[in-house]
């Protein structure tokens, strides 16, 4: 395991990482319920293939803090810190973003963040193809949070969100992966304000800023028609994007497909 490295965002926040390799530094920025070690094999991987591969922790998560208040302007710098303190002067910087991660890439690429080029896969703003959002839902969140319920908007977002069986969501109580994804409870209401807060629509005023050339990726076992094919759907809004399936599970490409499938978008 790669040490852990720290970068300081320009609120003070601080924002843990870890590289592995050395050339273009390459990011995973994760979705909901992710920290740093959720993607380490895609990091590792693009760092075997000639980038330094970098997985953080997004702000609240792991070992970085969580400055309030919450802002997605903040996330845009916790990005822009880590690209800088683990790439070298004037080097080209690339990001992927994981689900709602990519949501984030989209935004910080608009902001004007040191990305040459972008890539995502599956990001699920929700288009007239998708089930209607819950309603309320950055709302509801706030309140689970004011009541300090973490169990709860775990049980909220994986019931009504991702619609998953209550029982499913009960046999994970008691487990390691249920006190991680306590821990990070709260920062799924960012993941939900990345998106847009409630709607989730596609920002169109924020596409037009994204002028690099982008690659949306959706898993071939991404068996929810309005998931998979989110990925056209945002290639399609982009103004410089193409869109590529890659054989997968469920919202998901594994390391070894997954990697050499950037590298070479990257170094094209």
């Amino acid at each position: 395991m790669s040490q852990v490295h720290k970068a300081t965002s320009s609120d003070g926040t601080t924002i843990a990482y870890e590289a592995y390799g050395d050339g273009p530094v390459a990011v995973i920025v994760g979705g909901a319920f992710c920290d740093r070690g959720a993607f380490r094999d895609v990091a590792v991987e693009l760092g075997r293939l000639g980038f330094t591969g970098v997985t953080y922790d997004r702000r609240g998560r792991g070992d970085s803090g969580d400055t309030e208040p919450y802002a997605v302007s903040r996330e845009v710098d916790d990005l822009t810190s880590v690209i800088q303190a683990a790439g070298e002067n004037d080097s080209p910087a690339y990001v992927f973003g994981v689900s709602s991660g990519g949501a984030l890439v989209i935004e910080a690429i608009a902001a004007g963040a040191p990305i040459a080029k972008g890539s995502a896969i599956e990001v699920p703003y929700r288009t007239a193809a998708w089930p209607p959002p819950p309603a309320d839902y950055i709302g509801t969140l706030q309140a689970f949070e004011a009541k300090g319920d973490r169990a709860g908007i775990v049980r909220y977002f994986n019931n009504e969100v991702v619609g998953m069986p209550p029982e499913m969501v009960d046999g994970m109580v008691g487990t390691p992966v249920w006190d991680a994804l306590v821990s990070m409870a709260y920062t799924v209401k960012y993941d939900g304000l990345c998106l847009g807060g409630d709607e989730q629509d596609i920002p169109v005023e924020t596409f037009a800023r994204v002028t690099v050339p982008f690659l949306s990726v959706c898993s071939s076992g991404t068996q929810l028609p309005w998931l998979h094919d989110a990925a056209g759907v945002v290639a399609e809004a982009l103004p410089n994007a193409t869109a590529v399936e890659l054989p997968g599970e469920f919202h998901q490409v594994p390391a070894g497909v997954l990697a050499p499938a950037l590298a070479d978008f990257f170094r094209s």
